[in-house]
């Protein structure tokens, strides 16, 4: 599926005010707008489309393809976005198995990527790039947050995530700060659906918790049949597996669970309340932290064009690096390999009214980095 939003589809008809970039800007947005993952991919598209709308910018073309949460397709779109499209900045993939086939041979080719999600280890350290900006986060940070939260209560916890680099690299993390003992360490299949064997190892485990990372279709697949089951252990995870789009899938079944995010829409500032009311007025529905990851990837972009033409790549990318946008996670830079460094909090999966959310219960990061800008050497 291709879809190309211009700046009439917008309903967008003025240039706006202070923007450096004389030329139309074609940015190409690979993301998952099908299949168990599909849900992210929207969240993704739908925030960064109203950044653009929303900040009346009529000169940013915007070509979106679904990769269908297929590495091979999501080559094939990419290569064609910069042989054919000839666009200027490349964004949108969810998955760090996607990124990895499709990063390294973009900015390659002197195409600017910002990462909206996937934060893959590899591409934090020895290969990080002076074209790859990553603002959402380095994959192991959000599970660094969910170990250290663990050291308080738990001291034998058994962990499982996909196995696949975000999977990996969830572990790692987790481990990297949690200092108990591990009842367990499994490695599913990327959309896996039948959990009944792992549930039943978790059983006979000994543990006194479970930490998991498995986001969209996985996450809900799993606490479903780990309710149903009655194993009754404590639940931790990272934001992915009980973010917005998938809490409603997985009912109260989610009450309570703790996890760790950058963001939460009950994060106090002005940015934050204007994303959420606005987003919500758009869509009727609450954002997910994809689509705050991807707002601010958007205006972070568009920051960058008010300083600079994207023509000019040293100083585009000069301008990438000032971060001077208002996030809608409050205080952001970049560290010193074009990864975030920022707040990390801990979230209760809460219901309002009638609907599942999260509030912030604790932070467990201030200003946090990752384990890999050593390694870099840009």
């Amino acid at each position: 599926m291709r879809t190309i939003l211009t700046a009439s589809l917008l309903a967008l008809s003025m240039t706006a005010a202070g923007v450096a970039q004389a030329d139309p800007v074609k940015i190409g947005v690979i993301t998952t707008l099908s299949g168990g993952g599909a849900g992210l991919g929207v969240d993704t598209r739908d925030a960064f489309t109203l950044a653009i709308k929303k900040a009346g910018e009529t000169d940013v073309e915007l070509v979106i393809e679904d990769d269908a949460q297929k590495p091979e397709l999501a080559v094939q779109i990419a290569e064609k976005m910069i042989q054919s499209d000839k666009v200027d900045l490349m964004t949108g993939i969810i998955w760090s198995n996607l990124a990895m086939a499709v990063v390294p041979n973009t900015v390659a080719q002197d195409v600017i990527y910002l990462s909206p999600n996937a934060g893959p280890s590899a591409l934090a350290g020895a290969n990080c790039h002076k074209n790859y900006f990553n603002v959402a986060y380095q994959n192991d940070n959000f599970h660094e947050a969910m170990g250290q939260y663990a050291n308080q209560d738990y001291k034998n916890t058994f962990i499982l995530a996909p196995n696949y680099p975000a999977g990996k690299d969830s572990l790692t993390g987790f481990k990297r700060y949690y200092k108990g003992e591990l009842a367990g360490e499994l490695y599913t299949q990327v959309g896996q659906t039948d959990y009944a064997a792992e549930i039943a190892q978790i059983r006979a485990s000994g543990a006194d918790s479970v930490f998991f990372f498995l986001p969209g279709g996985m996450g809900i697949a799993f606490m479903k049949q780990y309710a149903q089951s009655g194993v009754g252990l404590p639940v931790l995870g990272p934001s992915f597996s009980f973010s917005q789009d998938v809490l409603p899938a997985i009912g109260d079944a989610a009450l309570g669970v703790k996890n760790s995010a950058s963001w939460s829409k009950d994060l106090d500032n002005e940015a934050n309340k204007e994303f959420v009311e606005a987003f919500q007025a758009e869509y009727g529905r609450l954002p997910s932290i994809y689509a705050a990851q991807s707002w601010d990837t958007a205006n972070l972009i568009l920051s960058a064009l008010a300083k600079a033409s994207v023509k000019d790549k040293d100083a585009f990318r000069a301008a990438l690096r000032e971060a001077d946008f208002k996030s809608v996670r409050g205080e952001f830079t970049f560290n010193a390999n074009q990864h975030p460094i920022q707040n990390i909090y801990v979230r209760e999966v809460v219901k309002e009214g009638d609907v599942l959310t999260n509030k912030i219960i604790g932070t467990a990061f201030e200003k946090h980095g990752d384990a890999y800008v050593e390694q870099c050497k840009m």
